[in-house]
């Protein structure tokens, strides 16, 4: 009797669920962006967390890995948990300096370039000062001028600046600052996650064993399980392709002598970790940073990329990225599409290895439902 009872209450408490989600969906929605935007420093360390232990687990297995020495076992995970962070530190710092002096040479020609063409600019204003001036109202009718008309737009001009100035300063101000914190929360929660893993795995899995049936149960750590598996390969693989890139087209730009090899090899490399659409990102900030010395050099570099780039996507991206994480080129392009479109750029990053794993799913449980060969 009592199991009669139940399907028609889960019935009736899903559709006043579902009465409830249309209803307040504004409210809903606005909690949960609240709830997104407090908890985004924990979530943004839960990533950093996932990608550091990649790199630590590397380092774990060739920290004395047959040593059962307490001292070694003790420091293995602190030890292996700084090399990380001083290992991404160091990338980053050899990124800037191998992108910022060049940057800031380029940025620098192109304003010498621009200094000579505002100078014309101003003697052609100068010139025609006083048609100007007359428009403006800043003349009289006799020709001489309004001294009051001319204060008065002085000091308009000056407090619209001023209070312009103050905004964007206190805007710069505020945002600095929640970045540093969200920056400084989301490093610190990620060490407390990375030094304590696999407690917090195992607490993880008691509590999906003590309120989910096994069968549930089994079929969400399948799951997990190949997620897992396959983001891990993608972002090894990712990485791989994105340095094989750039010293490839850092390495093609010194021997056809391009300006700023060293500067957009880099740059080519760093956004070569977004799939497939990333080194045409990277490209066109190069092509338009060595237009400034040579036009010509620039739409010669548009074509060295542009070979580079189907010899990275046809023979490069498959063998290290499609194998890695075993999923066609087809779907991989499909997924980036989607991705991008729905969430930009963290969309390409996150739909290639969600893909991937459904692949891999479907494609498993295909094998397990098909019936087995007919004997000849």
């Amino acid at each position: 009797m009592r199991q009669e009872w139940k399907t028609p209450l889960r019935f009736g408490a899903v559709l006043f669920g579902l009465y409830l989600a249309i209803h307040y969906w504004e409210k809903l929605t606005a909690l949960a962006a609240l709830a997104v935007s407090a908890g985004f420093p924990l979530v943004l360390g839960a990533v950093i967390a996932y990608a550091v232990n990649i790199l630590m687990s590397m380092y774990e297995n060739c920290y004395f890995p047959r040593s059962q020495s307490r001292a070694v076992v003790k420091s293995r995970r602190p030890v292996c948990l700084l090399l990380s962070y001083a290992s991404l530190i160091a990338l980053v710092v050899l990124i800037i300096r191998m992108i910022l002096p060049e940057l800031i040479q380029s940025v620098t020609l192109l304003l010498q370039e621009l200094v000579p063409l505002l100078q014309n600019l101003s003697v052609k204003i100068n010139e025609n000062q006083e048609q100007l001036a007359a428009l403006s109202g800043l003349f009289a009718s006799d020709g001489t001028i309004n001294w009051q008309e001319l204060a008065v737009k002085a000091v308009n001009f000056l407090l619209a600046g001023l209070g312009g100035v103050m905004g964007s300063l206190m805007s710069l101000v505020s945002a600095t600052v929640s970045t540093a914190f969200t920056a400084v929360v989301s490093i610190i929660f990620s060490i407390y996650l990375l030094m304590g893993k696999e407690k917090l795995s195992w607490q993880c899995a008691l509590v999906l064993k003590t309120y989910l049936k096994p069968g549930w149960y089994s079929r969400l750590l399948y799951f997990l399980e190949t997620l897992h598996n396959c983001f891990r390969r993608f972002v090894v693989g990712q990485c791989t392709e994105a340095v094989i890139l750039g010293l490839l087209c850092m390495a093609g730009m010194l021997l056809f002598q391009f300006p700023y090899a060293s500067m957009v090899g880099t740059l080519i490399g760093f956004t070569a970790l977004i799939p497939v659409a990333g080194a045409y990102i990277g490209a066109g900030v190069g092509a338009f940073l060595i237009f400034t010395v040579s036009p010509i050099k620039a739409l010669l570099f548009l074509v060295f990329i542009s070979v580079l780039q189907q010899l990275e996507g046809n023979l490069i991206y498959p063998r290290v990225v499609g194998s890695s994480i075993g999923l066609p080129g087809i779907w991989v392009l499909a997924a980036v599409t989607v991705g991008g479109g729905v969430l930009g750029i963290g969309g390409m990053l996150l739909a290639v290895p969600l893909a991937a794993t459904f692949y891999q799913i479907l494609r498993d449980d295909m094998t397990r439902r098909s019936p087995p060969p007919q004997p000849s």
